[in-house]
């Protein structure tokens, strides 16, 4: 199965050349480091950053520069810092072309809860409502199952929602789905490496659809 860097890997062949991207906190922000040279794409945070490069070298940080997940982080040539009321004018007026972000739960009718888990505290939701509201992409990167082993792919979520109806592609260490958000269900696409139908079967609580193409993730 694939480590938090594969996933991150499957999921940058989905940012296309001239994409406006933002990343959520946990995976998404590891998409960064594999975008190919050949792929010119311009990273979004919210916290009011505009041409994020890669992770810094170890030695080489400036703690002046972070993500939304205070993270520190590079900036590209041509790069900008404005404040989080522009960065949330961007998203909401729809100039985000694709957002990669976590979640704790998914149903197989594209609802997403990926903000709060009753009885923990929390700092807030952050900026995931308005881009779940506002992207015109979006991609779920996340594990499976949780530490228990149950599947956090489920027929309905049992967290808080983020957002409804809004999800139409998930990517975790086992596979990769679309979500048919009008009839329900998972529709399997890839499997990862040496990972079989079988088992990605039997870690998807919801409606599992295998069609008769399932090919095996390109990771190259």
């Amino acid at each position: 199965m694939l480590d938090k860097n594969g996933i991150a890997k499957r999921i940058a062949k989905e940012v296309k050349d001239g994409y406006y991207v933002n990343l959520g906190i946990g995976i998404p922000t590891l998409v960064a480091n594999y975008i190919p040279d050949d792929v010119n794409v311009v990273l979004q945070s919210e916290n009011g950053l505009l041409g994020m490069g890669p992770f810094p070298l170890a030695g080489s940080e400036d703690a002046d520069l972070i993500n939304a997940g205070k993270q520190t982080i590079t900036m590209l040539p041509g790069s900008a810092v404005f404040d989080s009321a522009m960065s949330f004018g961007m998203i909401r007026a729809q100039k985000v072309d694709l957002t990669i972000l976590g979640a704790m739960e998914v149903s197989e009718s594209g609802d997403i809860a990926n903000w709060k888990i009753p009885g923990k505290m929390v700092k807030g939701m952050g900026g995931a409502m308005d881009l779940v509201a506002s992207a015109k992409q979006i991609i779920v990167a996340m594990q499976q199952v949780n530490k228990a082993g149950e599947s956090k792919l489920l027929a309905r979520c049992t967290l808080p929602l983020t957002g409804v109806r809004c999800i139409r592609k998930v990517v975790t260490e086992m596979a990769v789905f679309d979500v048919d958000v009008e009839y329900g269900g998972f529709i399997l696409r890839e499997r990862a490496p040496g990972v079989s139908v079988d088992q990605i079967r039997n870690a998807t609580a919801g409606k599992f659809i295998v069609p008769d193409d399932v090919l095996e993730m390109d990771l190259g």
